[in-house]
């Protein structure tokens, strides 16, 4: 069965010569392949300021620079996150993009959050995918890939995104180590499977 897929590009650099810009090209090539459908976001090149009041987040507008985003969200059954992490956490442009987009009345029915309320964004599953310069199991296993759990859980998942599955990317600033080809080939993979 073929799915609308949401490639959503968290780098905060919009030049494309990241990582994760090729991890994305990858996996939207092998979606399309497949049959999938398939439409972009590119974090960097949004223009939104950032929240700086509950009040403003509840009652104030979408800037009209995400009106698109907020649409492409709607339109997608499977999102795929691509960022590098910094400071052990996604980069602070992609987590003001998501409190812009993920407002009352979208993410949430009605005017105001509520953990027992009906989640808006039911219906969809998700991917995050995270380079880094330390070993993925390092991250995993002894920080306890804390902000990628935060992520699924605290963010996609409050909203009703689910499943929510991970690939973490370690080692980027080691070519030797780091198997471009491979991970290029296993997003690739992703994107046909829809996964």
């Amino acid at each position: 069965m073929h799915k609308r897929i949401l490639l959503i590009q968290g780098h905060p650099d919009a030049a494309q010569g990241h990582l994760c810009h090729a991890l994305a090209a990858a996996y939207g090539a092998g979606a399309a392949k497949a049959g999938h459908e398939v439409r972009q976001t590119q974090v960097a090149a949004l223009d939104f300021p950032i929240l700086r009041s509950q009040d403003e987040w509840e009652h104030g507008p979408l800037p009209p620079g995400l009106q698109q985003a907020q649409e492409d969200i709607r339109w997608a059954q499977h999102m795929v996150f691509f960022f590098p992490l910094w400071l052990g956490d996604m980069p602070a442009l992609l987590k003001g993009f998501l409190e812009q987009v993920a407002r009352p009345g979208f993410a949430f029915p009605g005017d105001r959050m509520h953990p027992l309320a009906k989640k808006g964004l039911s219906g969809r599953s998700a991917r995050v995918v995270v380079t880094m310069g330390m070993p993925a199991l390092l991250y995993r296993w002894y920080f306890r890939a804390h902000s990628v759990k935060s992520l699924k859980r605290n963010i996609l998942g409050f909203v009703g995104v689910a499943p929510v599955r991970d690939t973490l990317i370690g080692m980027v600033g080691d070519p030797e180590r780091l198997a471009l080809d491979k991970w290029v080939g296993a997003l690739e993979a992703m994107g046909r499977s829809a996964d």
